[in-house]
Order: C-alpha cells, then sequence, then structure tokens
C-alpha cells in the first residue's frame, strides 16, 4: 500500500515539475516576443539618418545645426579641427565613408582634388544655390566650382590694444617692437603665419623660392621674442583675458574681441594680408550625399547664413546677407591674396614651420 501511494506521489511531482517547465517556456516565448515588439516599435539612433560633418572649430553656431536636426528628423555628428593640414591627416587615416561634409580653404581644395578625395557636385539638388554672389565663384582653386562651393571668407588682420599702445600700428615691422616682447599671439597656421611674414619679407604670400622662405624665417627670428603664443582656435581670448596686446589673428576672432573691448582695433596690414575661403565639399564615398546637400542648402538659406556671421563674423558669400558695404568688401579683394596651393613644394612649408614652433 505505501509503495503504491509512493508511486502516485512521486508522480504527481513529476507532472507538477512537467507543468511547471511549460509554464516557464510559454512565459519566455511570450517576454522575448514582448521585447522584439517593443524594441521595433521605439526608434534607435541606428534608424536615424545621420550626417557625419568635419569643421573648423568656431564656425557654425550650435543652434543652427540643432534647427537643422529637428526640422529635418536627422542627426549630424559634428567633427572639428584647426589647420587645413590637420583635416587633411583626418580624412587621409580615416575609413573611407567615415565623413560625408568638410570645409576646407581654397588651395587645401585644389590639393584634395588632385588627389581624387572630392566628389563632383550635383549642383541640380541645391535650389538655394542662386543665393551666391557670383563674386565669389569660379576661383582659380576649383575654376567651375565641380567639387566646392564658398562657404564663408576669412581674412588675417592686425589687432591691437589701442590704449596700450600709442602709436598706431600699420605694418608687419611694428610688431617688431621691443615693448611687444612676450606679448604677440599668432595663427597656428602655416600658410597663413609663413605668408604673413614672407608678405613682410616683400615677397608674395605664397612664394617658394628660397630665397624668399629664408628671409621670412629671418624676419621670424626677430619677431620670436614677442611671440606669446601660437593660437587658430580662439585667439580673440588672449585679448579679451588683457594677456597680449597685439597680434595676427583671423578677421572675425577680431571683430568679436571688439565686442568685448572697444579700444581694440583692427588692421589690415599695408604689404598685404591673406584671403581663405572655406568651401563646401562632399567626400568622394560618403555614405550620405543626399544629407550633405540638404545640409548644404540649408546653410545657403539667407536667414541661416545670416545667423552663421551673426555669431561668427566672417564675410559671407551669400549675395544678400548683411556683412561688409561693397565698397569696403572690393578694397579687401584687391588688397588681399588668395592662399594657393604649392604642390610638393608644400614640404618646404612644413620644414620651414618645424622651426617655428
Amino acid at each position: 500500500m505505501n509503495t503504491f501511494r509512493d508511486f502516485l506521489t512521486s508522480k504527481k511531482l513529476l507532472l507538477l515539475f512537467l507543468f511547471s517547465l511549460l509554464v516557464i517556456s510559454f512565459a519566455s516565448v511570450f517576454f522575448v516576443n514582448f521585447r522584439s515588439r517593443s524594441d521595433a516599435d521605439e526608434p534607435t539612433s541606428e534608424k536615424v539618418p545621420t550626417l557625419n560633418v568635419l569643421n573648423w572649430t568656431s564656425y557654425i553656431p550650435s543652434e543652427v545645426i540643432s534647427d537643422f536636426e529637428t526640422e529635418y528628423g536627422v542627426k549630424v555628428n559634428y567633427g572639428t579641427y584647426s589647420s587645413n593640414e590637420e583635416l587633411l591627416a583626418k580624412v587621409s587615416s580615416a575609413k573611407s565613408g567615415t565623413y560625408d561634409l568638410i570645409f576646407p580653404s581654397d588651395y587645401m581644395v585644389d590639393l584634395m582634388s588632385s588627389r581624387d578625395l572630392l566628389e563632383t557636385l550635383d549642383k541640380s539638388k541645391l535650389k538655394n544655390l542662386d543665393n551666391l554672389n557670383p563674386r565669389f565663384l569660379s576661383q582659380s582653386y576649383d575654376e567651375n566650382n565641380l567639387v566646392s562651393l564658398p562657404f564663408l571668407l576669412a581674412t588675417s588682420v592686425i589687432l591691437y590694444d589701442s590704449e596700450k599702445i600709442s602709436t598706431p600700428l600699420t605694418s608687419y615691422h611694428d610688431l617688431l617692437r621691443e615693448d611687444f616682447r612676450d606679448n604677440l599671439v599668432l595663427l597656428d597656421d602655416e600658410r597663413i603665419t609663413i605668408g604673413s611674414f614672407l608678405l613682410a619679407s616683400g615677397a608674395d604670400l605664397n612664394s617658394v623660392e628660397t630665397t624668399a622662405l629664408e628671409n621670412s624665417l629671418a624676419f621670424y627670428e626677430k619677431l620670436k621674442p614677442n611671440v606669446k603664443a601660437f593660437d587658430s582656435d580662439s585667439p580673440k581670448t588672449f585679448f579679451i583675458t588683457g594677456e597680449v596686446d597685439a597680434g595676427i589673428i583671423w578677421n572675425a576672432e577680431a571683430l568679436l574681441a571688439q565686442t568685448e573691448r572697444e579700444n581694440l582695433k583692427i588692421v589690415y596690414p599695408s604689404e598685404g594680408f591673406a584671403l581663405s575661403m572655406d568651401n563646401y565639399c562632399i567626400l568622394k564615398h560618403a555614405k550620405n550625399p543626399d544629407l550633405a546637400y540638404l545640409f548644404i542648402d540649408y546653410l545657403l538659406r539667407d536667414d541661416v547664413s545670416q545667423a552663421i556671421v551673426d555669431e561668427y563674423p566672417y564675410i559671407s558669400p551669400n549675395r544678400s546677407v548683411t556683412s561688409l558695404p561693397d565698397s569696403e568688401l572690393e578694397t579687401i579683394l584687391a588688397r588681399g591674396t588668395y592662399v594657393k596651393n604649392v604642390g610638393n613644394d608644400i614640404k618646404k612649408f612644413d620644414k620651414l614651420w618645424a622651426k617655428y614652433k
């Protein structure tokens, strides 16, 4: 009798165990299916169209980017660089397709195009193309704008504190004064800074002649005791904080510094100065070219272009955007010199730049 009861008890326990397994199995299947449906219903970052941009620091207001993301339901991955050489290094070392849209300067457009790094532009995708002033199109570095369109024009200028400097500065040679010792900031940009001292030495900003380059280095050696820092990202900060009294910086940085300290004066050097046009370019093998066109067209809108120069007051190539009176603009364009691609002679600049730093 006990044996029979034991048998029944064992059988009940077995059935209970099997039933429990069955319940757990059904619950697991239900949970997995529920999670799968829930995950499918929720958008993920991978499903949001994403544009990968590489641009200069302090160039597009964050609000402009966020407004673009909101308006079109996309995401912008925004990386930065401080010089054209850094841009080239990042693009060259990155896996193909890492970046979609870049903003190289004039000579770098020429160089990158010669290396087949840039996509031929389909201008039919840009409904706001006519907003550009023809004055800034078809430049020597891309005569038919096959691979580039102008974004913003920068110029190099001398900025100085008129409260501390009684005699107005007009020339690069004025920066050699002994009272400027450890008191100047220069752009951390080899083509612009070496080019400035080529001009100071009486040569062309793009000269590759050995004697001209040696003379530019000799000028810098005289200036060197006066140099406190090299900075292309935010040289205005040195003026706002009063760390320097003078320097060679970008025009927009100088204008922004003036808003903080009205005693700062901007000078276009008598020997000449650099013009640097930065451009929209789509990289070959970009993963999101259509999104790149969408962003370019968005930035070409007059209201967006105006918002950009309101915060970063460079010279806009958009015809209706207020930046400078026409007469002043023409004077600047006539006196300034665009930086040009010097081909293999860039090695001379690289070698010389190492002696600056």
